[in-house]
């Protein structure tokens, strides 16, 4: 009787359910659902949104690295569309600037500064470009670098510079894994629970480090090339500081998660290369813990990797984590935004971890595109970071800062024209079938673009040591001092982008006749926005006062003044 009532509701509940679902009518966008969350969470005023000109060259900065060109500013500022900056964003995502953006972007998270050692740099950047040029999905990119043993042929040894590069040391793996892939800092519980954190436990740490214990460094030979080896024997032990007289043993596991059973096999099956008493041989196991790592934690199942990520990626463009700091994701430090942090873990989980499409949303949204001005007669509270009600601030990444003074400069311009001309020379020379293909028209600018790299790319090493973190630290730990104002002010890199010469960009204003059309072009070069009136005004006066004779000496001293102001020092 009871299968019978459910079968005769059945038709009315669908036609219910159906008519409820065409009513309510497609979910609404990621963005606007993380917008209503933030905003129904938040009392207060918000900020007004951010300038056509703010919000160019924040979203400039962000996906693709550097300031826009002047020429890009004008056509922006001057574009009547309502949509045009929806186009700006999706035009930035396929550009290539942005994979070089990323690339710069998680190395710095990643690798924290440190020197190379086992795989050369110019390999890990190549491989992390390539992975944001195709958008690979960020779990699978996770999974590459996890389960990478720097054992395959040179081109596909790059992943493998996470693990190699910190000597496959357990203790630095494990602690480095579980702040950057699960957004949680388990060092203080190596020898007890976390004595102030009590969501970590001990059993976390050695969960994690058992994926480790038997791996090594092993150097080949003949090649002198390093990569991991593995041992198949070795359990994972640990006693609370607390508690010597217990010992505990854990298999490979993450957090919570299930642990990974281990076959039991006899002593003659447990390598496939096994240790030989008078010879060095890169030890390979049947059963590998380190094979399991990845796949363990990389996957659906383990909530921290997923809200980790998509934490990082809103610091990325929000300039701060919902919950903060990024390696510190535990119950006394809950998210601001509890539920917007679920959707976004959700939805980036659910759409196969498609980065491009993540962080599109989050450029879409009305808290990132806001003003970094406290509204008129706010409390000063209003602009506390963790609300998300005004665009937070943030330093320009070392990175950033040296592309953008070369771009503002000119100096990029310049190097993108001779570009240009080799190519157009080399292709001058082609057949006309290769001359007919589509793609080769496609491939264009990222061909410019490295081309450009390639020769400018050495300029950036100097801002790095200057502004960036030491190595092992993050570079949010970098604190302003007198050694990067010096290197801006009177460094003789910058000093000779400023110096006029060729077309670059004081060049170009110093012969401009009328002194009236130097204030816009100067800002649109280095701010993205035209100047205001007394902007304007400021700038004429100077240049009326300094004389035809010193035009040049007054141009670039204008342009110095630009590029080491706050305006251009910060992402406004």
């Amino acid at each position: 009787m009871r299968t019978r009532l459910l079968g005769i509701l059945a038709g009315p509940v669908a036609l219910v359910l159906a008519t409820t679902a065409r009513a309510e009518g497609p979910p609404r966008p990621l963005h606007e659902r993380v917008d209503r969350l933030i905003e129904d969470a938040t009392d207060g005023p918000m900020a007004a949104p951010a300038t056509d000109g703010e919000f160019l060259r924040r979203a400039c900065l962000d996906l693709a690295g550097m300031v826009p060109t002047a020429e890009e500013a004008k056509d922006f500022l001057d574009d009547p569309s309502p949509s045009k900056r929806e186009r700006l964003v999706d035009r930035l995502l396929e550009g290539p600037g942005y994979a070089r953006r990323m690339q710069y972007a998680f190395d710095a998270m990643l690798m924290e500064r440190r020197g190379d050692r086992h795989v050369p740099r110019a390999d890990w950047e190549a491989f992390l470009r390539r992975s944001f040029a195709e958008n690979t999905p960020y779990d699978e990119f996770a999974r590459r670098i996890l389960s990478a043993d720097g054992s395959g042929p040179a081109a596909d040894r790059a992943p493998a510079k996470f693990v190699l590069d910190r000597e496959a040391d357990p203790d630095l793996l494990t602690r480095d894994i579980g702040r950057m892939f699960l957004g949680r800092d388990l060092q203080c519980a190596q020898c007890h629970d976390h004595p102030l954190v009590e969501d970590y436990f001990q059993a976390h740490y050695y969960g994690i480090r058992a994926f480790l214990d038997r791996s090594s460094l092993f150097t080949d030979p003949a090649s002198q090339v390093v990569m991991l080896a593995e041992k198949a024997e070795g359990e994972t032990t640990f006693q609370s500081v607390f508690k010597t007289s217990v010992t505990h043993s854990t298999a490979p596991r993450v957090l919570d998660g299930p642990p990974v059973v281990e076959p039991e096999l006899p002593e003659d099956r447990r390598y496939e290369v096994a240790p030989e008493k008078d010879k060095v041989v890169r030890t390979i196991p049947t059963f590998s813990r380190y094979e399991h790592l990845a796949p363990a934690l990389a996957n659906d199942g383990v909530d921290a990797f997923s809200r980790n990520i998509a934490n990082r990626l809103w610091a990325l463009l929000m300039k701060r984590g919902l919950y903060h700091p990024l390696d510190l994701d535990h119950s006394s430090n809950p998210p601001s935004h509890p539920e917007a942090l679920e959707l976004l873990a959700g939805w980036f989980r659910d759409h196969e971890y498609d980065v491009k499409a993540f962080l599109r949303e989050l450029a879409l949204t009305r808290a990132y595109q806001r003003s970094s001005e406290i509204p008129p007669g706010a409390d000063p509270e209003a602009a506390e970071p963790s609300r998300f009600a005004v665009a937070n601030l943030e330093p320009l990444s070392p990175e950033q800062l040296a592309w953008s003074l070369m771009q503002g400069l000119g100096v990029v311009a310049a190097h993108r024209e001779d570009a240009e001309a080799d190519l157009d020379h080399l292709d001058a020379a082609l057949c006309d079938r290769c001359k007919a293909d589509e793609g080769r028209e496609a491939r264009r600018p990222w061909r410019v673009e490295e081309a450009v790299h390639a020769r400018l790319s050495g300029n950036v090493d100097a801002f790095v040591r200057y502004f960036g973190a030491s190595e092992g630290q993050p570079d949010d730990s970098v604190e302003a001092d007198v050694h990067q104002a010096l290197f801006l002010s009177n460094g003789p890199q910058v000093q000779s982008w400023l110096d006029p010469s060729g077309s670059n960009l004081t060049a170009r204003l110093a012969g401009i006749g009328d002194p009236a059309g130097v204030a816009e072009p100067l800002y649109l070069a280095i701010l993205s926005r035209r100047p205001s009136a007394g902007e304007r005004a400021e700038v004429l006066g100077y240049l009326e006062r300094r004389g035809a004779d010193q035009r040049a000496d007054a141009v670039r001293e204008l342009a110095w003044a630009l590029i080491t102001s706050s305006e251009f020092r910060f992402n406004y």
